[in-house]
């Protein structure tokens, strides 16, 4: 849907920005996860993906440390 086209495109704009820099900033990533944990609970992406993006950037979080 359009209004659901927003959300999406931030999703995808934040995603690049952690994912563009050597070492993201645990801040982003944690922005980041609040942003798919949105989407997620309005229905704008499935449940699944959000849980398995939040895990690959939680690991790399963890790798981070």
């Amino acid at each position: 849907m359009l209004r659901n086209r927003s959300v999406v495109t931030r999703l995808r704009t934040i995603q690049r920005q952690v994912g563009s820099t050597q070492e993201p900033n645990a801040d982003q990533i944690r922005a980041l996860i609040s942003a798919i944990d949105k989407a997620a609970k309005r229905g704008i992406i499935h449940e699944n993906a959000a849980h398995r993006r939040k895990a690959r950037l939680n690991k790399a979080l963890a790798a981070a440390k």
